[in-house]
């Protein structure tokens, strides 16, 4: 089945896919109608996010995105008004185009390892 998904800078090396966290899970949504999407993704850009494009992709590849990073999904029906939630992270795991990378502070008491800094880049790249 053809659902419909907001991604942000879609087909650049920086693509990241419009996600909610619930605690500590993220949750992909899926779209019935791409008209749906497209009315999520202006409620997002009235919350200053960068304007997502809405992409259709097989269901099936979502799931599987899904399990492979450990993520939740849901199946947003024809017709329901999905709305974002209004708390949103400060922090998103990819930059809006055009935007540079923010550089790494030294910080010799920094509570993160540089091994640990390492893997979850990786993992982060393998989102994209």
């Amino acid at each position: 089945m053809r659902v419909f998904v907001l991604l942000f800078n879609a087909r650049t090396e920086n693509e990241g896919i419009h996600t909610i966290q619930l605690g500590d899970r993220n949750k992909v949504l899926m779209f019935e109608s791409e008209d749906d999407a497209t009315r999520f993704g202006v409620m997002l850009e009235a919350q200053d996010f960068p304007e997502p494009t809405v992409e259709a992709i097989d269901d099936r590849e979502i799931k599987e995105f899904c399990d492979s990073v450990d993520y939740d999904w849901e199946l947003v029906p024809a017709g329901a008004l999905a709305i974002p939630p209004e708390d949103n992270v400060t922090q998103t795991q990819w930059q809006a185009q055009g935007q540079p990378e923010p550089e790494p502070e030294a910080d010799s008491d920094s509570e993160v390892s540089q091994n640990e800094l390492d893997s979850i880049r990786r993992r982060l790249e393998g989102l994209l």
